[in-house]
């Protein structure tokens, strides 16, 4: 079934106004009425000022009620919403409201520098949307408060067509917008909407609605403490407020893990959003701290990242709860989930999801060979592709026998029963609590030090967030692993900077400039030498 996620969302207005959508950690309350109401508002403000149907708009946020309302607003006029890392520096932002030609860039006062400098440094004019937290009085650009004061309707139907765009990196290391026909994100997330709820699917927006509405669809409480700049978050957030339920928002740009299980908890969470290890770590702590529990929480979710065992049996620890640790990309939503009802489940096997296979060199499915070695695809409802990239496209999105694939580049070993063991992504990206870092992007600003000859930037692995940036430096100069850790920081977000430097004398480069990246690897873990 494909249908308009703003236009269900309008429905559950009409039918239950009065019930929550949106609650913040500090008490706020958005009933779907005023939830509609503020986007609709803020859907007449943009076109005022001439944003219209086609036309993208970013958001620099963190999770906040502002980011779902943008969402609502731009999905039900066929805007492209286009979530940034609210962690990036003026010069990556700046970048990427080029690349996708924003035509508004929607922030929090705390981050007003990045955004004025931001939309100073971007080729075209942006309009700035600032939302009021605890920074700066004196923002630029338009007032959150002022921009949803009105009273305008939303459209009564969504029209076709409409895009929503997550950025992800390429293979160069410059993201890249992913291009979901919004209708095609619905499809595609209909098991995680309803079958993971155990609910049947809908054959229409108005049996979709019902749904949502009925008093025997159990309430969910959904609390992302990943950021909804990611896929997990945003998509699970989309699919409660689908079946009626209520998003909890924390509102801060940084994990207080006491803090998010006391809100848990006082809120009656049913579901708790994680990014692996990076997040359920602090949670399982916090809570041994107070001794407290997750007694209402019925499911955790997390996709993409390192979730160790010995995590999970933390977190079953704390109640009667599932847990379902996808595997999933951007440009193909899950491939894969492990499920774990209790201890006794783990460590658990991951299990393809229906419209995934595996596919040999050959292109061959081999999903129901046990023993061999392939690649994940996804098939099905999938991304129009890469903004921009028609070669990167291509080469992702391969038409195979007729049917169009995805294959992120995910190696598995296939098991009985659909089950497969992961085995690692072919590319040299580095997954470090859940943020990808591409290491070109780093060798370049390290590159940009006078005191550095030659870099190699590697992910070696780390207990808590999978694997950490390690940087293999070369000197031209004196220089200190702080120093150039510092340079780094400067001018890419702060994750992107590595957590360990390391000197050698020299690279050791083949005549063809290659390096030897599992021997640099091997030699860090023997030695770290002169680290940060």
């Amino acid at each position: 079934m494909r249908a308009h996620y703003a236009d269900i969302w309008q429905g559950v207005a009409r039918a239950l106004p009065d019930r929550p959508a949106i609650i913040t950690a500090d008490g706020q309350e958005w009933t779907y009425a005023r939830f509609a109401r503020e986007a609709g508002a803020l859907l007449e403000t943009l076109a005022r000022h001439g944003v219209r149907r086609g036309d993208r708009v970013a958001m620099l946020l963190y999770n906040r009620p502002e980011f779902l309302i943008t969402q609502f607003a731009c999905l039900a006029a066929g805007i492209t919403p286009v979530p940034l890392n609210f962690r990036l520096r003026a010069g990556e932002a700046a970048a990427l409201l080029d690349d996708s030609g924003a035509a508004a860039l929607i922030f929090p006062t705390s981050l007003t520098d990045v955004a004025r400098d931001a939309a100073e440094q971007a080729d075209h004019e942006v309009l700035l949307l600032a939302v009021a937290d605890d920074g700066a009085a004196d923002a630029p650009g338009l007032a959150w408060d002022d921009a949803v004061a009105g009273d305008a309707p939303l459209p009564e139907a969504a029209p076709d067509g409409a895009e929503l765009w997550i950025y992800t990196g390429g293979t160069t290391g410059r993201p890249k917008a992913v291009r979901w026909d919004e209708q095609d994100m619905f499809e595609v997330q209909m098991f995680a909407t309803y079958s993971m709820s155990r609910l049947d699917w809908p054959r229409t927006t108005d049996e979709a609605v019902a749904i949502a509405c009925d008093p025997a669809t159990t309430h969910m409480v959904n609390l992302p403490l990943a950021p909804f700049m990611h896929g997990t978050a945003l998509t699970t957030s989309m699919n409660t407020l689908t079946l009626g339920g209520t998003v909890l928002v924390t509102s801060s740009a940084r994990l207080d893990a006491d803090a998010a299980l006391r809100f848990a908890n006082d809120a009656k969470a049913t579901r708790v959003i994680v990014a692996g290890d990076a997040v359920a770590v602090p949670l399982v702590e916090a809570a041994e701290r107070g001794g407290l529990t997750l007694s209402t929480v019925t499911s955790i979710m997390s996709s993409g990242m390192r979730f160790s065992p010995e995590t999970k049996r933390g977190l079953h620890r704390l109640g009667d709860l599932t847990i379902f640790d996808m595997l999933a990309s951007t440009e193909g939503g899950g491939f894969a989930v492990t499920t774990t009802t209790g201890e006794d489940d783990l460590p658990g096997r991951p299990k393809l999801f229906p419209t995934a296979v595996v596919l040999d060199e050959q292109r061959n499915e081999i999903q129901d060979r046990p023993g061999r070695l392939g690649v994940l695809a996804q098939r099905g409802a999938l991304p129009l592709g890469y903004y921009g990239d028609q070669e990167k496209t291509d080469a992702t999105f391969p038409v195979i026998d007729g049917i169009r694939h995805v294959i992120p580049g995910d190696w598995v070993r296939v098991e009985d029963d659909r089950h497969i063991e992961f085995l690692g992504r072919g590319s040299g990206v580095i997954n470090t609590g859940g943020e990808k870092v591409y290491p070109l992007e780093v060798e370049e600003a390290l590159l940009s030090h006078p005191a550095v000859a030659d870099a190699v930037v590697l992910g070696t692995p780390d207990p808590r967030f999978g694997e950490v940036v390690t940087a293999v430096v070369e000197r031209a100069g004196d220089v200190t692993p702080d120093e150039l850790i510092a340079h780094v920081d400067a001018l890419l977000a702060g994750y992107k900077k590595p957590r360990q430097i390391v000197f050698r004398a020299s690279m050791d480069r083949t005549p063809t400039g290659k390096v030897d990246v599992a021997r640099l690897r091997d030699e860090i873990a023997r030695n770290k030498g002169d680290a940060a």
